[in-house]
C-alpha cells in the first residue's frame, strides 16, 4: 500500500484562457493539507482533475494508490467530496439524504451521523429548502464526514459561513485526523482557516504550484526584519531575503530562509535591527506570490 493518499506529477490542463502548469502535488496519509490560492488560481482545477472529473493534457495522477481517471469508480468508494456549490434535493429533508447515502455506502456510521447531527445544530426532519447557507454546507459535509472516507477533498467549504459555522466545521475536522489512515485535502483562499488545521501548507498561483511544505517550517523560515539604515549604506542583497522594500532610513527585509546570522550580517554593514518579526500565513503567501510572480516576469 502506497504511504501516499494522492500524488500528482507534472499534471497539466490547458484551457482557452488558463493553463494548469506541470503540478507536482504529495499529500501523505493521514495528513491534512491546506491548498491556497486567490480566486482563479487552479485550486478548483487541480481538484476536479484529482476526483477524475476533468481529464488531464499531461502528467500523472494517483488517488489511494488509484491511477485517475482510468480507475476512479474504484478510488471513489474511499473519497469524500464536499465544496462549496454543492446542491442537496430542496424538497427533501435531511433525513432523506441521510438514508439515501446509507443505502449506497456501506461504511455509513449511524452514530457517528446523529453525533454530527447534535454538534452542526440540525435537525434530520428539515427540509433542504428551509435551511440558511451555514446549515446547508453542515449538511453537505454531514453525509460525507458519516461515510468514513479515506481521503476527505474539500473545495472551499467555508466560504461564506459565519465565524461560529466556520469553527464548527474546522473543529471536526481536526476530530477527523484522530484515526491516522485519514487524509484530508483542503482548499481555500482563507489562510486563517488553512494555518488553524494543515499539517502541510501549498500556494498555487496563476496555475503554478509555488512552494509546498510542512506548515511549521513554513513559519519557522519566514521573518519580516525592520532596518535603520544610515544615509550613504546600500543595503547588500543577502542569502535567503527575497525582498526589500526602504523609505527614507527605514527598510523592510523579507526572509524566507532566516537564520540568526542574517540579522549579523545587516549590523556588519551598518545597518540597525530595530526587530525582528514573525509572519503570518496570510503575509507568507503573500509575499511568496510577489516574489513568484516578480521572477517568472523577469
Amino acid at each position: 500500500m502506497t504511504d501516499l493518499a494522492l500524488d500528482m506529477r507534472g499534471v497539466s490542463k490547458k484551457y482557452r484562457y488558463f493553463t494548469l502548469d506541470k503540478v507536482d502535488l504529495k499529500l501523505p496519509r493521514g495528513q491534512i493539507m491546506g491548498l491556497i490560492g486567490a480566486n482563479g488560481a487552479g485550486k478548483s482545477t487541480t481538484i476536479r482533475i484529482l476526483m477524475g472529473l476533468v481529464h488531464q493534457d499531461a502528467g500523472e495522477v494517483r488517488v489511494l494508490g488509484h491511477s485517475m481517471p482510468a480507475e476512479q469508480v474504484a478510488a471513489k468508494w474511499d473519497i469524500g467530496f464536499a465544496s462549496e456549490d454543492m446542491r442537496l434535493y430542496d424538497s427533501m429533508t435531511l433525513g432523506w439524504h441521510m438514508n439515501f447515502i446509507r443505502s449506497i455506502y456501506s461504511s455509513w456510521d449511524a452514530s457517528y451521523a446523529q453525533l454530527l447531527l447534535k454538534r452542526f445544530g440540525l435537525r434530520a426532519d428539515q427540509r433542504i429548502k428551509g435551511l440558511s447557507h451555514g446549515q446547508r454546507v453542515k449538511s453537505a459535509l454531514l453525509l460525507v464526514l458519516a461515510r468514513k472516507p479515506k481521503l476527505l477533498v474539500l473545495d472551499e467549504p467555508t466560504t461564506g459561513l459565519d465565524p461560529v459555522a466556520r469553527h464548527e466545521i474546522l473543529r471536526e475536522l481536526t476530530e477527523v485526523m484522530a484515526d491516522e489512515d485519514r487524509s484530508v485535502l483542503f482548499s481555500s483562499h482563507n489562510t486563517q482557516d488553512v494555518e488553524q488545521i494543515s499539517d502541510y501548507i501549498t500556494f498555487i498561483d496563476r496555475g503554478r504550484i509555488i512552494d509546498s511544505m510542512d506548515k511549521e517550517a513554513y513559519l519557522d523560515r519566514w521573518r519580516r526584519l525592520r532596518l535603520e539604515v544610515p544615509l550613504g549604506i546600500d543595503l547588500p542583497a543577502l542569502p535567503g531575503v527575497i525582498g526589500v522594500h526602504q523609505r527614507g532610513r527605514l527598510a523592510v527585509a523579507t526572509a524566507n530562509a532566516f537564520v540568526p546570522d542574517l540579522a549579523n550580517a545587516y549590523e556588519s554593514t551598518g545597518a540597525r535591527v530595530q526587530c525582528i518579526e514573525n509572519m503570518t500565513l496570510e503575509e507568507i503567501f503573500v509575499a511568496n506570490v510577489e516574489h513568484s510572480r516578480e521572477e517568472v516576469e523577469a
